[in-house]
């Protein structure tokens, strides 16, 4: 076991999880409750890395965070250092990758939230955000869930956006995804056989989560 990939993995999984919860929301609720113009537009923009491949999402986003574009440029600039073959760089590759695992799930749940909820806590003098934070946040919490531990499993099993924006730095960018990929590389079949079972379990784990929690969530309510 590459305990040092894994550990890369962990904290990258972890960042984007942490990162990505305030916008998911915030971009959830809006997409299911605003009826603007432009909402086909936003939806197709967030569901946008769900079908593009990999490497081509890693190619965009190398030639974003290189020296020489506006994104990575800037960031040289501020820091001192480079957004490509840096952790840096693959946790904001990862926050993009990830968007619609965060924001899909949630905005499906604020959806099935009837309005007259939020307009019978209007007429009792809740404020919007007294709304959100008693009538919906506790409504929606196993969408929120579903969408943490997707964004979870999707970070510690991404190998294309990762490969091209950080490369295989270890200790650095050097995921178990491309670690696994190493260990193939250099004919370490048990290694590689186990550091996949590894993710084959937390991928099970986290199905079991969602189909769970969805689950619960179209049990009748009997009385």
């Amino acid at each position: 076991m590459d305990w040092t990939a894994l550990s890369v993995s962990l904290q990258l999984a972890s960042l984007t999880c942490l990162l990505l919860l305030p916008p998911g929301l915030w971009l959830g609720r809006t997409l299911a409750l605003s009826r603007f113009r432009g909402r086909p537009l936003c939806e197709a923009l967030v569901a946008l890395p769900l079908v593009m491949p990999p490497t081509v999402l890693g190619f965009y986003l190398m030639q974003s965070f290189g020296t020489d574009a506006l994104l990575g440029g800037t960031w040289q600039s501020l820091t001192g250092g480079s957004l490509n073959f840096s952790f840096s760089g693959i946790l904001l590759a990862s926050l993009v990758a990830n968007l619609p695992f965060a924001v899909q799930p949630v905005q499906r749940a604020f959806e099935a939230v009837p309005s007259n909820l939020r307009e019978a806590a209007w007429c009792c003098g809740l404020t919007p955000w007294q709304t959100f934070r008693r009538i919906e946040l506790p409504l929606v919490w196993p969408g929120v869930v579903s969408a943490l531990a997707l964004t979870f499993a999707h970070t510690l099993g991404e190998f294309g956006v990762i490969l091209m924006v950080g490369g295989a730095i270890d200790g650095e960018t050097r995921t178990l995804a491309i670690a696994i990929y190493d260990r193939v590389q250099a004919f370490d079949e048990q290694g590689a056989a186990l550091m996949s079972a590894m993710l084959l379990l937390v991928s099970f784990a986290t199905i079991g989560v969602v189909y769970g929690l969805g689950g619960r969530g179209r049990r009748p309510r009997v009385g």
